[in-house]
């Protein structure tokens, strides 16, 4: 069952604290996992940023969701996106795992809201207990200037994507 949303269009989004791996050389040979550092909400901060949050990591929807992220980055960055992330509750070795296995370096980051205390705050996290996978994020994207959200979408349904492929999301900016 997904919670009800408490942010919306216009609102400062809360502070959060989140952790990923940095790309860097020592991961192209998939020997190195790489080191978690954090990234705090404070570093976007006067830059443009989409959020997309997934509810996880190497899953049959979310896999097939990212590549339009990628393949369209030019595209978000003519726009005047600074920053696209992808947020899942995994951890930041799996994000990071993901990641490369998309093929993605430094473009996009990949990062963990592991105990979804950023997810929960916005009121959009997504109890699949029933089938296995927890409580995790609902699939979202938040188009954020300067911390504040000047545009929102959560998919209606958790198994699709229609308003936060990348393709939708672009034509809204």
């Amino acid at each position: 069952m997904a919670s009800t949303p408490t942010i919306k269009v216009g609102d400062e989004i809360p502070s959060a604290t989140f952790t990923y791996v940095p790309w860097s050389a020592e991961l192209e040979d998939k020997s190195f996992c790489g080191l978690p550092v954090p990234l705090k909400t404070d570093e976007w901060k006067g830059k443009k940023v989409v959020v997309v949050a997934v509810p996880g990591s190497f899953t049959r929807t979310c896999h097939g969701q990212v590549p339009g992220y990628l393949a369209h980055i030019g595209e978000f960055k003519s726009k005047g996106i600074d920053e696209v992330v992808v947020l899942a509750s995994n951890d930041p070795f799996v994000q990071s795992g993901w990641g490369r296995f998309q093929g993605i370096k430094d473009e996009i980051k990949f990062i963990s809201d592991t105990d979804l205390a950023f997810t929960s705050k916005l009121g959009l996290t997504l109890d699949l207990t029933a089938r296995g996978l927890g409580v995790r994020a609902q699939r979202y994207v938040l188009v954020l200037d300067d911390l504040k959200v000047t545009k929102f979408w959560v998919e209606p349904n958790s198994g699709a994507v229609s308003v936060t492929g990348a393709e939708e999301v672009l034509k809204e900016l």
